[in-house]
């Protein structure tokens, strides 16, 4: 039976993962003081993992238990409207799951030191579930894109979310103003969305213990170094005033603890591809997560679990349009960690028009055509070109 329910939650309810950022209203209020604006590489790869871990609570042969156990287990996990007037109609079938689910997630860069409304979203990815429920997959969009975002004029992506929090907006505004300029810009709406935040995420791979990276180049980090052996963020590490050494990323395929993922899956200098090499690291990431939470026997230990939830609730704010999680879940039960497909934009390469900026290609817009028409399985069959090349 399909879900029944309706498209946005009549309220917020409040987001314990980021308490600095609420107000009595339910709102998240813009920064007391104006923080100077940052234009560095985002602190980590963004997985949107932990609700790739969520869709995969139910996968596979083993169920964790009733929707009762499984609502205990993420009632930790804080939910808000991110998607306003970007959610699908009812002509789109949007009041219930039985179709295919498109899911907006966002990875973004914020301390608790910054203000609220000095924060962009650099990593952004759909998540497409087709009709029959037994298949997902990932496009990341690029974050220097040029879009038109809705009363700001053309501008990179990424900078909608920034846009959306400011004047008091929080990070729902954000959201819902990076939706509409996607839906605007590609024609998908959504059944809902995720906000991923770096300051709980190592947690959450902790708890798995260690997940499965192929590095396919190897590369100095931008971000870390190793002070009497220990990593420790380069600013953290210079105040030492001991001696630092590179963490670099061998190539070769080998078990990474939270730290070493992350960080990997945030790099960008060095890399061949650069942002797009990126992109596929931080899709790599997310698959090789839901793969170790189904395989690992996590999601079927009542314990693991709720460490697992437990940490997800301190980085995530969920939005799944008013259906409850579990149902939610039990919806997409047909999906494992071994069906997560990875895609990507303009083939892998900077898409650039005359005067240089970045662009998505005709192609690429066939793709999100054939998301909203719910083939993308065979646009992908016509065009294997778009195939993540990470594993």
């Amino acid at each position: 039976m399909p879900v029944q329910a309706s498209r946005r939650p009549s309220s917020l309810e409040p987001a314990d993962a980021f308490p600095s950022q609420r107000s009595s209203g339910g709102r998240r209020p813009r920064g007391t003081a104006k923080k100077h604006i940052r234009r560095k590489d985002p602190l980590w790869a963004r997985l949107t993992l932990i609700f790739g871990a969520v869709l995969m609570l139910s996968s596979g042969v083993a169920i964790v238990g009733t929707k009762v156990l499984i609502n205990q287990a993420t009632k930790n996990i804080a939910q808000g409207n991110l998607l306003g007037d970007a959610g699908k109609s009812s002509a789109e079938g949007g009041k219930n799951l039985d179709g295919p689910v498109d899911m907006l997630l966002l990875g973004v860069d914020a301390r608790e030191r910054w203000a609220p409304d000095d924060v962009r979203s650099d990593s952004i990815i759909v998540l497409h579930i087709p009709a029959s429920h037994d298949q997902a997959y990932l496009i990341s969009i690029p974050r220097d894109t040029q879009a038109e975002i809705p009363g700001h004029g053309i501008d990179k992506i990424n900078a909608a979310f920034q846009y959306g929090a400011q004047n008091g907006g929080g990070w729902e505004g954000g959201a819902q103003l990076m939706a509409k300029t996607i839906k605007k810009m590609t024609g998908v709406s959504f059944d809902g969305a995720a906000i991923i935040n770096f300051g709980g995420f190592k947690k959450i791979i902790d708890t798995l213990g260690s997940v499965r990276i192929c590095v396919s180049q190897e590369v100095a980090s931008h971000h870390m170094s190793y002070v009497d052996g220990k990593p420790m963020w380069n600013a953290d590490a210079k105040k030492t005033g001991k001696e630092m050494t590179p963490v670099v990323h061998k190539k070769g395929c080998r078990e990474m603890e939270g730290w070493a993922a992350l960080d990997y899956s945030r790099q960008r200098y060095g890399l061949d591809g650069g942002d797009y090499d990126r992109q596929q690291n931080q899709q790599q990431l997310i698959k090789a997560m839901a793969k170790k939470a189904t395989e690992d026997g996590t999601l079927t230990n009542p314990v693991k679990l709720n460490e697992l939830m437990k940490a997800a609730g301190k980085a995530l704010v969920l939005d799944v349009g008013g259906v409850s999680i579990a149902d939610f879940i039990f919806t997409m039960r047909g999906v494992t960690g071994n069906d997560l497909t990875m895609l990507r934009t303009n083939g892998g390469k900077f898409n650039s028009t005359a005067d240089g900026k970045e662009v998505l290609s005709p192609l690429t817009m066939q793709m999100f055509q054939a998301v909203r028409d719910d083939k993308l399985a065979e646009f992908v069959y016509a065009n294997p070109s778009v195939l993540s090349t990470r594993k």
